[in-house]
């Protein structure tokens, strides 16, 4: 298959990567730097060039996104703009946009994260944005039809990040990142559309 990743160099992102490579997969990266191909997800006329110069491909993956972590008594309004831009509708965008570009039976496959379900301190942006692209997923699949499959992977705390991230997911069990990466292959490789696949939660 020919799989356009968004967003490879991060702890989940380079695992995909490696994986899907060692599937045999022609993976295509873009990112803001050091992609094969130059693209600010944020920015719908660069996402948009992005799939032209692809042309098609038979999943996109986005391991990429962004949104702000502020406690709850000093959140404002362009908190939750800033993250839903970061994060929700960069990644809404790449389906929207990439439909006419993707192949028969392709996938699309978007990443959440457990705070969707499972709030931790700071975390309400990242919570109500996960949320929003889980029902994205599950609507948008319903309606695509057989054509185009739609899916989101939601893992908890990843272990290789732990000594970073541990202060603020307190007692959560960690999961390895390889762990994350296969649920990536269930989603690109397998049949199902409209799933969160949910790891170590």
């Amino acid at each position: 298959m020919k799989i356009l990743l968004i967003g490879h160099s991060g702890t989940i992102g380079s695992a995909i990567h490696q994986l899907l490579t060692q599937r045999g997969h022609e993976v295509v990266t873009a990112a803001r730097d050091g992609g094969d191909i130059t693209v600010d997800i944020s920015d719908h006329d660069s996402v948009r060039q992005m799939f032209e110069s692809t042309g098609t491909v038979d999943a996109v993956v986005a391991a990429a996104g962004h949104t702000p972590f502020v406690p709850f008594a000093e959140l404002k309004h362009d908190d939750f703009t800033t993250g839903w831009h970061g994060k929700a509708l960069c990644q809404i965008d790449l389906v929207l946009t990439g439909a006419q570009y993707i192949a028969e039976g392709g996938s699309f496959t978007l990443t959440t994260g457990i705070l969707a379900h499972t709030p931790i301190a700071r975390g309400a942006v990242t919570s109500t944005v996960n949320g929003a692209i889980e029902s994205f997923v599950e609507a948008a699949a319903a309606e695509a039809g057989s054509g185009i499959r739609v899916n989101a992977v939601s893992p908890t705390a990843v272990t290789e990040s732990a000594a970073k991230n541990a202060p603020f997911f307190p007692g959560f069990t960690t999961v390895p990142v390889d762990e994350v990466a296969l649920a990536y292959v269930r989603s690109i490789e397998g049949i199902e559309s409209g799933k969160v696949f949910r790891v170590g939660h």
